[in-house]
């Protein structure tokens, strides 16, 4: 099995005859450092779309990281990540930590960097925002503090915080200016910078008679370092379910002998990217499985629980098949090594939660096309406050200024001035310069644009790293937003509504085949058993349910295949192959049909007999006549009922699909309660296809679930495709949705899952929206004239920091739901 989700783009549909093949694709996934809001991402985006070869780039704000899909071999991912870091985000090559050791000792190294950066980060802010109150504190207390309350003192801390940690801020948002890109550093940027000048302007020349306000710079980046170390451990927390996963790859490997050879040796450890597929491993009880693989001696029981969520230990007898990542609890075994490096489970799980973490959802659009303009519009929004209140809003609302005249330079350092940088009265005595300056510098640092940016990606991390602690493999974000708008769920029958493993319950032979009329009597004796084995012979090479049942059923009689040739298989149909030297053809009436086998009346009396039984009937032809009948019965998974009338309580109308018979369709719609009109029996592959594509017509938004190579146009044309993680590659590959337990529940935990996702991602945006239309007009002093109240620049930078952090801890509270 393959989880590539490049493959699903084919959606199991064969290209036309005469249609030029479309380009071969690769996708290139990049690490790219520097980025700080939505408008960072547009830029990140934009620079990629622009290198020749690049299809398509998608950046994800929360994770950091960009995927690109470009033409296969017309893009050196080197100069993708030379092109980044030269215009301000240094980029790398995306290094998984799966298989290498190496890999995994750099990702260590890089987790602990960022700790120190955060706890450096986190002092910094903190030292800042003290030193620039506590002078005050004196005067909200009656006195003064030695230094503290020193105005020099003060300009020393903000021309110290400005070169010191603001000067990456300061840098970061020139450049991006400059390069026609300007982000939320551009914005801190202008409006730490325009204080500190304002207020040095003010204490070098007091004839002015400015207002000194150097704490506001000070306890602005101070708010700011402090939200970005809060944002980052959000973060953290966020992406802790793919870090999990990685973290479940040993970085050794104990390679042995060919068990068969009876060797006594030991074995050598051997990094796991150095396992080859073939070799033999031992591991030990209290080892993770390096590689995927089949137990060759031993036995044991193996905790599966990280890949599938199921906490029950599973039975690992000779044969059986084992994940990389799982843990090795009661036995020694050795294995023989079957999928190594990308290849493996563990591998194809976690490329698939990285590419859901970085595809986007459709309603994401809205806040990236706004993040483009974003910038852009704050500092006009500025500029307009600035020009506003200078020329207007001074004359029309004078007592905004105060009454008295402005105190000296020197003297202005009072606990009023220190509460212009919080929610209360601007300073009641200033100039309609430093006033409309004030507002201005307000308005340009409490925009937003980083809370945009993370109000959907972090949403889809946490969710969709909640999935994969549950064994629910959701693609992506458009996958969230489009499960949250299905209204009608389709299942298709055999091996997903019930088990999968019917078992054959009648071999019927007609006494008029000309075949069973040989001269070889024991052929005769044993007709029954002849035709079981014909065909056990033709599907020996299917995967089919019913061919399963059959081969089966001849092994338990001791019935060895048959010499054959000229296997083929019709999806839906059923199967052939030249046997015991005869033509001999399986599959439904239809089938046979039109490769011109009659069908008689009794015989198809017979088979509806059946099939009012609930049983599933298999029309056997051999040299060019109807044989036989082979009847099977399938059951109901045990948790099929119940997952049906769950999606019912949900709201959701539940249907049934399925190739066989109506009357095998009947009994097992009335098993789970459906109505004749959800249910529709004897179709093919394109038929399936064609009855969601109906009803999408209709206007339902429709879920199809399904496991075959039959099912996976209909997976491919759902809304939504869910796949059990037990059926055919490209099932897997075609759904959006992959369920890992093989629990039929499970549809519905990822529905439930997908829509508590979409709607934190609405909540998020709708604060991200909100706190900016409220906060801009805010900051900009529309509630100054009527209640003397507005805020000051240290205010609105907490406030902005804050509207991240928000966004992302509101993201982390799907975990408690």
């Amino acid at each position: 099995m393959q989880l590539s989700p490049e493959t699903a783009k084919a959606q199991g549909a064969r290209p036309k005859a005469g249609a030029k093949a479309p380009p071969a694709r690769e996708i290139i996934t990049l690490d790219v450092a520097g980025m700080k809001c939505a408008g960072c991402v547009r830029a990140v985006e934009r620079q990629l779309a622009q290198h020749p070869g690049v299809v398509s780039a998608s950046v994800n704000l929360a994770t950091e990281v960009a995927r690109v899909e470009c033409e296969a071999g017309s893009v050196e991912p080197a100069d993708l990540a030379k092109r980044l870091t030269s215009t301000g985000f240094p980029t790398q090559l995306r290094d998984s930590g799966l298989g290498s050791s190496a890999g995994s000792t750099s990702q260590a190294d890089r987790q602990r960097q960022e700790i120190q950066q955060q706890l450096w980060r986190l002092g910094i802010a903190l030292a800042l925002i003290l030193l620039s109150g506590i002078g005050h504190l004196g005067g909200l207390l009656g006195g003064e503090i030695p230094l503290l309350s020193n105005l020099w003192f003060h300009w020393g801390l903000a021309t110290a915080a400005l070169l010191g940690p603001g000067r990456t801020i300061l840098v970061s948002g020139g450049v991006s200016l400059w390069r026609n890109a300007p982000n939320m550093n551009t914005l801190v940027g202008l409006g730490s910078l325009s204080s500190y000048l304002a207020s040095c302007a003010a204490l070098l020349f007091p004839a002015l008679q400015w207002e000194c306000f150097f704490d506001e710079p000070v306890m602005m980046l101070g708010f700011i370092l402090l939200g970005r170390t809060a944002e980052q451990l959000a973060r953290q927390r966020a992406a802790a379910a793919l870090q999990a996963l990685m973290a479940l790859q040993p970085a050794a490997a104990r390679l042995v002998p060919n068990p068969a050879s009876n060797s006594s040796a030991e074995g050598v450890e051997i990094p796991v990217a150095d396992v080859r597929t073939g070799e033999w491993l031992r591991v030990l009880p209290g080892e993770k499985i390096p590689v995927d693989g089949e137990v060759a001696a031993g036995s044991t029981t193996v905790d599966e629980s990280a890949l599938t969520g199921e906490s029950v230990p599973v039975r690992k007898l000779p044969g059986a098949q084992v994940a990389a990542g799982t843990l090795n609890q009661s036995g020694a075994i050795v294995m023989r090594a079957t999928r190594t490096g990308a290849d493996t489970t563990l591998a194809q799980i976690v490329a698939l939660v990285e590419e859901a973490q970085t595809r986007k959802a459709p309603v994401q659009l809205l806040a990236d096309t706004v993040a483009g303009y974003f910038t852009y519009g704050v500092i006009t929004a500025a500029a307009l406050t600035f020009l506003f209140w200078y020329f207007a809003g001074t004359h029309l609302w004078p007592d905004v200024l105060g009454h008295a005249a402005p105190a000296p330079a020197a003297a202005l350092l009072s606990h009023s001035h220190m509460l212009s940088g919080a929610v209360g009265a601007i300073a009641g005595h200033t100039s309609p310069l430093l006033l409309s300056l004030k507002l201005a510098i307000a308005v340009t640092v409490i925009a937003c644009p980083c809370a945009l940016g993370l109000a959907t990606p972090t949403a889809i991390m946490v969710g969709t790293g909640i999935g994969a602690e549950r064994g629910l493999l959701i693609r992506g974000g458009d996958i969230l937003e489009h499960v949250f708008r299905v209204n009608t769920v389709v299942f298709d029958k055999t091996g997903t509504l019930t088990a999968g493993q019917p078992e054959v319950t009648e071999c019927l032979l007609f006494a008029h085949s000309d075949l069973f009329s040989l001269s070889n009597r024991e052929r005769e004796e044993n007709s029954q058993k002849y035709l079981l084995q014909l065909a056990a012979t033709v599907e020996s090479g299917t995967r089919h349910p019913l061919g399963v049942a059959i081969v089966r059923e001849a092994s338990r009689l001791g019935l060895s295949p048959l010499p054959a040739e000229d296997f083929y298989t019709e999806p839906g149909l059923g199967a052939s192959a030249r046997a015991g030297g005869v033509q001999v053809v399986l599959g439904s009436a239809d089938w046979l049909g039109q490769l011109g086998v009659p069908v008689s009346e009794a015989a198809a009396q017979q088979a509806q007999e059946l099939a009012s039984q609930g049983k599933t009937v298999v029309y056997v032809a051999v040299g060019g006549a109807l044989a036989g009948l082979i009847a099977c019965a399938d059951t109901l998974r045990s948790d099929a009922s119940a997952t049906v009338e769950k999606l019912r309580q949900m709201g959701l109308r539940v249907m049934l699909l399925t190739g066989d018979r109506p009357e095998a369709a009947r009994s097992i719609a009335q098993s789970l309660g459906l109505a004749a009109e959800d249910v529709i029996a004897g179709l093919r592959p394109e038929g399936k296809a064609a009855a969601i594509a109906g009803l999408q017509s209709m206007g339902q938004r429709v879920a199809m679930v399904g496991d075959g190579i039959n099912d996976a146009p209909a997976l491919a044309i759902a809304d939504a495709g869910i796949a059990l993680h037990s059926g055919t590659g490209v099932a897997v590959e075609t759904a959006g949705i992959v369920l890992v337990r093989d629990k039929l529940m499970d549809v519905v935990e990822s529905i439930q899952l997908s829509r508590r996702t979409f709607i934190k991602i609405r909540q998020n945006l709708f604060w991200a929206f909100a706190y900016n239309s409220l906060g801009i007009p805010l900051a900009a002093g529309a509630l100054l004239p009527a209640f003397g109240i507005a805020l000051g620049p240290a205010a609105a930078g907490a406030l902005m920091a804050f509207s991240s952090v928000s966004v992302v801890a509101n993201s982390l509270l799907l975990r408690r739901q």
